[in-house]
């Protein structure tokens, strides 16, 4: 009896319809899975079925037989289960490194692994369109090249640009190249950063991800820098916002009732000292920018800078600057 083309990979197709078409909620009988194999060209009898279902299994898929008015099968675990994909397809959807054009075809591939009735469950909680996402689509293979150098112990050459008011881009240096050494990725106020090493200013220097253009693996060898001493977690913490500026040791004191916030942002491995009162006080490494002042600013009087005065002038400094700006 003549037999189709696609007979040979009979096993295949009723294994993609298996995946694709089956879970708990929606299993298939051998009569509608030897339909599914008739879309394909393929005529299979029952016994063969069974027998395909049995070699499947033996193979590694989980196919549960589910018996009721009719014996039904479906595939029960999978490499992830639905709720894997939801907080999946969520991170994806927030994050606003990702553009909305990736973001989209992210999901869909995300969709994919589970069956088609549960991949609906997921375009239903997908809303991309209106976030707040990056324009750079090159930013999300960026990444690859920064790990490329990073494994391989290179640098890597870049362009580094600003939005004006006409969302144009604004190339700093004149368009310039930048020419580091990557040391680490990092995600921090949702935004990913690239923490490199610039020998030309013999310290690190942080840079938005999504505002790198022209990336490319430079052919010179990395220079000389001691990952080992580095403590990403901890820099991540002394640099509020990513932004650069002098690190210093500071004390201030605080309200017990920030006690949260400031664990959440500086870790539980501060050491708190009770000053009593309500009054706690926590001595940390940050840097002189506007971004940690401005982390206290808003917690008003409930926090208090002791030390060191370069930090006590900086905040004079910024608060001065603003009151000129609001004074009648």
């Amino acid at each position: 009896m003549p037999t189709s083309p696609n007979h040979r990979a009979k096993l295949l197709y009723l294994m993609k319809a298996l995946l694709e078409k089956t879970d708990e909620e929606n299993p298939m009988t051998v009569g509608e899975l030897s339909a599914e194999l008739a879309a394909y060209g393929i005529k299979a009898e029952r016994k063969t079925i069974y027998a395909d279902i049995e070699l499947l299994s033996l193979f590694g898929l989980d196919i549960v037989k589910q018996r009721s008015k009719n014996v039904s099968y479906f595939i029960a675990n999978r490499q992830f289960e639905l709720p894997e994909l939801k907080l999946l397809v969520d991170a994806v959807q927030s994050s606003r490194f990702i553009t909305e054009k990736k973001s989209e075809e992210l999901i869909a591939k995300l969709s994919s692994l589970t069956s088609e009735a549960q991949a609906k469950h997921l375009r239903r909680q997908v809303h991309v369109e209106g976030r707040a996402k990056s324009f750079n689509e090159p930013g999300y293979y960026n990444v690859d090249t920064i790990h490329t150098a990073i494994n391989g112990k290179a640098k890597i050459t870049f362009r580094y640009f600003d939005y004006n008011a006409k969302k144009d881009r604004v190339y700093r240096k004149d368009g310039g190249l930048y020419d580091v050494t990557p040391v680490t990725l990092c995600w921090n106020d949702d935004k990913y950063y690239l923490i490199a090493y610039s020998a030309e200013h013999g310290e690190l220097r942080h840079y938005r991800v999504d505002r790198m253009s022209d990336t490319a693996l430079s052919e010179e060898t990395a220079d000389p820098f001691d990952k080992e001493q580095f403590n990403t977690a901890e820099h991540i913490k002394s640099v509020f916002g990513m932004y650069g500026g002098e690190i210093v040791r500071a004390t201030f004191i605080f309200d017990e009732s920030l006690v949260n916030n400031v664990l959440d942002h500086f870790g539980k491995g501060v050491k708190l000292k009770d000053k009593k009162n309500g009054r706690v006080e926590v001595t940390v490494d940050v840097s002189v920018s506007p971004v940690f002042l401005s982390w206290v600013i808003q917690f008003g009087g409930r926090v208090e800078i002791t030390a060191p005065d370069r930090l006590i002038d900086a905040m004079r400094e910024l608060l001065e600057e603003n009151i000129k700006k609001y004074r009648i």
